[in-house]
């Protein structure tokens, strides 16, 4: 009997010491269905850092115990005692976002739209304002005895030292009411036969007149009406002498269309529309700046029409092609000497209150000036023009004011240009002209910040490797770069207010994000914060994918991940990836925001693919002449560089050229369906997932940039769209989208798919999701899309 229980005992424990190897296997094996659930499984890494004012704290948001939402926690500013933040302290906490007195002792912001002011040394908070309607904005005024902020777009000032509100503008919605009496000809007739005839009717109108003008003379000043009709008014802003404002109206046409996309699935049973946003070349907005001079009580406008280059029109409409195409479709061209339209951001004012900035920006985005404003004329004097027959862009840039601000000699404002072809800090002498590069070199600059004592900056710059993002400080005038963060991958910084610890935000290729701390100097060693990893994740080898470099076909060096198998056969199969929305870095040493797919291929290694991920022409990170490489055609370079990477891996690691897979979503599956309708022999199957198929239909903002408006050039249209080349098709193709897409609309690939059954081409496929939007949500959804991509790659490269 007691060799029978014995024996029990030792099966019962080898069944489950066998079931935990069996575990500790499973966790070491990736399947589709593992990856694609919920995110929880990897962990959640800390997101939205910041300090505390007194910068005894730091503040983020984290998930450890993996909850439906992430909670705010904080931890010593030396990385110590981590806790969940209450709801009372929450409540408490003053936005991390707001505008600092010059000394930086009373800081006022916004937070659920009430105003507050805050005194820092203290930590008391004052409330400002308590209503139903937002308040935002909030600013101090040049003596600092007062709070400038926006409610219903007109400008208020609040006095710190009685708690008075001033109202100093008075926009008001629709057109100025007619003044005087009616001009109908009878009643004019009328009403002066009445003055002629009758003494009484003189006398009262002559009481009412005067009484008119007491009650005028006897109320308090208040500020100019200014009618807006269908117009809206924002980028309010007031002098530090308090003399002028300055204001931008802005005319949204109302005969644009809008597209519309049904929802199937809703709480109702019944389809309902989503209205989303127009398409390219419809009316977009146009836009008009102001001053208005208070102590004159009147309004005028900025003079644009001498700005340098103002009538200068793009290259692209002298093109002998584009003249041709144009002159078929659309008889009103622009004239050659027409005054483009501009919108104008600012101004942004210098501290000692003596001089003032703005930045306008031609809305072809070709031209971006750096002005000079005299408010009581509305002249504006170029100081710097950046042409750019592309389209004007780059980190620290964009497609507003960009980074800009003023040096502390209040003589130099600095920004920021891709001058050289690189995004970069530059000074420039608002009464002398002079400009100064402050740095320069085959790299960018990001995020600039003058310190406290404005003896120097701090800066994020990928100077070691593109694919690295370091922070750096380097005297005002600039000079050295002192590399503050060491290790390989991605550093995201928050300085403490005292500017001695450094809150970081780091990651590596194959390690998600983590929270640090370091002190402020050269060669201090990082202090990891949080643990957010799950076992089962920390379980399986991530790869950390080899950043390699190639020769493109024009001799331009282009960046990718490599995955390779660990075991791999000769004349395998390969997969190549393409990130999506053209302008972003993936090929770089930090955690992606695809970790999906980064999990996806290592999957793809594990079971004998080689992965290739490419940073194409129009990706960020690589400076101005890649980031428009794909100018007025779209499939062309950004297309020829994966076909360049195809080559190198039939080249170099030994991928068998007829089993070469492609997949990517939005610009990647743009990308995808080019390559499998141009370059069918050298894909033998592609995955196109939420997919533009024709440019026409995408939005303005974005598509105008790259190929202008349809109207005007649509031989870049037709050059750049992928259903015009659908008879091309010859490996096997699968089209995924979301039927509710408010971005790249399902009609896109509607109107594919008739062009495919109208071609009779039978080696596709189409999976649609009935509730997701462009970026997926749903496990389940990713979970069957991931397997079709699988199995299409499994079906196909693998015969």
């Amino acid at each position: 009997m007691l060799l029978k229980k014995k024996a029990i005992l030792v099966l019962s424990w080898l069944v489950l010491s066998g079931a935990a190897v069996q575990a500790q296997q499973d966790n070491k094996t990736l399947s589709v269905e593992k990856i694609m659930r919920d995110p929880n499984w990897i962990g959640t890494s800390p997101s939205n850092v910041f300090w505390s004012e007194d910068g005894k704290k730091i503040y983020f948001n984290w998930n450890p115990d993996a909850n439906r939402k992430d909670s705010l926690y904080s931890v010593s500013a030396e990385g110590k005692n981590i806790r969940k933040v209450g709801a009372q302290e929450r409540r408490a906490l003053a936005s991390p976002f707001g505008r600092y007195n010059k000394a930086e002792t009373k800081k006022v912001y916004e937070k659920n739209g009430d105003i507050y002011l805050l005194d820092v040394k203290s930590g008391k908070t004052q409330q400002i304002t308590s209503t139903v309607e937002r308040e935002s904005s909030p600013s101090f005024s040049q003596d600092e005895k007062k709070v400038a902020f926006i409610k219903d777009s007109n400008l208020y000032l609040w006095t710190i030292g009685n708690g008075q509100v001033a109202q100093l503008t008075d926009f008001k919605k629709g057109a100025k009411p007619a003044a005087g009496d009616s001009k109908d000809p009878q009643r004019e007739w009328l009403r002066k036969q009445q003055l002629a005839l009758l003494q009484i009717v003189r006398e009262r109108e002559a009481d009412k007149e005067a009484a008119k003008k007491q009650q005028k003379s006897d109320s308090p000043s208040r500020p100019k009406e200014i009618y807006l009709g269908e117009k809206s008014v924002d980028n309010v802003v007031l002098s530090p002498d308090e003399q002028y404002i300055t204001y931008r109206l802005v005319n949204r046409p109302k005969s644009a269309k809008v597209a519309i996309v049904p929802d199937y699935v809703t709480s109702t049973g019944y389809t309902e529309d989503i209205n989303t946003r127009t398409k390219v070349g419809d009316q977009q907005a146009t836009f008009e700046s102001f001053v208005y001079d208070i102590r004159r009580d009147t309004t005028f406008a900025l003079q644009l029409k001498d700005l340098e280059g103002i009538n200068e029109q793009p290259a692209y409409l002298l093109d002998k092609d584009t003249k041709a195409s144009a002159a078929k479709e659309t008889p009103t061209k622009p004239a050659k000497q027409e005054m483009r339209s501009v919108a104008v951001f600012g101004p942004i004012w210098s501290d000692n209150g003596k001089h003032a900035v703005m930045v306008a920006r031609s809305t072809d985005n070709k031209d971006r000036w750096i002005l000079k404003l005299d408010p009581a004329t509305g002249k504006l004097t170029t100081l710097d023009r950046q042409r750019d027959e592309a389209w004007i862009s780059g980190p620290g840039i964009g497609y507003g004011a960009g980074e800009i601000g003023w040096m502390p000699d209040n003589e130099q404002v600095w920004y920021q240009s891709e001058e050289t072809g690189y995004s970069h800090l530059y000074a420039l002498n608002v009464n002398t002209g002079k400009k100064k590069a402050l740095t320069s070199g085959k790299f960018e600059v990001s995020d600039p910040k003058l310190s406290n004592d404005k003896k120097n900056w701090y800066f994020t710059a990928n100077k070691v490797h593109p694919g690295e993002k370091h922070f750096y400080k380097m005297p005002l005038q600039g000079g050295t770069m002192t590399q503050l963060t060491t290790g390989a991958g991605a550093h995201e910084v928050t300085m403490s207010p005292d500017e001695k610890t450094l809150a970081i935000r780091y990651s590596y290729s194959n390690k998600p994000w983590e929270l640090f701390v370091m002190d402020n100097k050269k060669g201090a060693k990082p202090r990891q914060v949080t643990e957010s990893l799950t076992e089962e994740f920390k379980a399986y080898n991530w790869r950390e994918p080899e950043v390699i470099s190639y020769k493109a076909s024009d001799g331009v060096d282009v960046y990718a991940r490599l995955y390779k198998p660990k075991n791999a056969v000769a004349n395998g199969p390969a997969v190549i990836f393409v990130h999506g929305a053209g302008y972003l870095q993936n090929a770089h040493k930090w955690w992606s925001s695809y970790f999906r797919e980064y999990m996806f291929h290592n999957f793809l290694a594990d079971n004998g693919y080689t992965v290739l991920d490419i940073d194409y022409r129009g990706s960020a990170g690589y400076g101005r002449d890649v980031r428009t490489g794909i100018y007025r055609f779209m499939g062309g370079k950004d297309l020829s560089d994966h076909v360049d990477g195809a080559k190198l891996l039939v080249d170099k690691y030994n991928v068998d050229p007829k089993r070469i897979g492609i997949y990517g979503g939005s610009y990647g599956g743009f990308i995808t369906l080019m390559a499998m309708f141009t370059e069918p022999d050298v894909f033998a199957a592609g995955a196109a997932l939420r997919s533009v198929t024709d440019w026409a239909h995408y939005n303005h903002g974005y598509t105008s940039n790259i190929l202008n408006v349809p109207q005007l050039d649509s031989t870049a249209y037709a050059k750049s769209s992928p259903i015009y080349y659908a008879e091309g098709l010859k490996g096997a193709l699968l089209i995924c989208h979301g039927m509710v897409d408010t971005n790249v609309h399902f009609q896109d690939v509607v109107r594919l798919t008739q062009r495919l059954i109208e071609l009779g081409k039978d080696n596709w496929e189409l999976a649609v999701y009935p509730v997701e939007d462009h970026g997926f949500t749903e496990p389940a959804s990713w979970t069957d899309e991931y397997k079709r991509i699988y199995k299409l790659f499994e079906e196909n490269l693998k015969k």
